[in-house]
């Protein structure tokens, strides 16, 4: 399921449906999404590979529509079906990611949780749907997915085609261009973690 492939096999369109199901549905957290995104915004780029190249408008559209769609149609599978559909799941990797997911909605409440957990792997398919289990305000759900679901898939679509617009040939590089991605994908958790446990220790040592 590596990024390339999905997007020769099914273009922007492919891209939408990526991004509505890594969000939308459980089944869907082991889709590459930031990859993804990074590489199409890439493949938009005049340097790009032609036989693989995508128009970066449509494909923006196309990002940012399933990204928004699919967590609000995950959040709405949250509330009706409650925590039946994660209880039945024996994927290890999904219940760590929901525990992640619970754990971010408790330290940092609603609206950052929301907005950092699109940038962790499996923790963002998982959110939505807790957030419903969990009875997150429907209308501070929607505000908040909206701002980080744009921030997401528009920002990492963009920095792919600023990267790929900057540098001739940069698609050869692209396995190392990913899993940096990744890497920076996951750094504004990190970032909170961090001051967090600084705030903890602060805490303890004035007590």
């Amino acid at each position: 399921m590596d990024a390339r492939s999905l997007l020769i096999a099914f273009g922007v369109l492919g891209v939408g449906l990526v991004m509505f199901a890594e969000t939308g549905l459980l089944v869907g957290f082991f889709l590459p999404g930031d990859s993804l995104l990074f590489t199409a915004g890439l493949l938009c780029a005049d340097t790009a590979d032609r036989a693989v190249r995508m128009q970066l408008a449509p494909l923006l559209l196309a990002a940012a529509v399933g990204a928004l769609v699919g967590a609000q149609c995950g959040y709405a599978i949250g509330r009706k079906a409650g925590g039946a559909l994660l209880a039945r799941s024996g994927s290890k990797r999904l219940h760590e990611g929901a525990a992640r997911a619970e754990e971010l909605l408790r330290r940092y409440g609603h609206a950052k949780a929301i907005v950092l957990a699109r940038f962790v792997p499996v923790v963002r398919t998982v959110i939505n749907p807790l957030a419903g289990v969990l009875g997150v305000p429907a209308r501070t759900f929607a505000v908040w997915q909206v701002a980080g679901g744009l921030v997401w898939s528009i920002g990492l679509t963009l920095a792919g085609y600023a990267l790929g617009s900057s540098i001739p040939d940069v698609d050869r590089y692209l396995l190392p261009l990913v899993a940096l991605i990744v890497i920076v994908s996951i750094a504004p958790l990190l970032v909170e973690v961090v001051r967090s446990r600084r705030a903890a220790a602060a805490g303890d040592t004035a007590e």
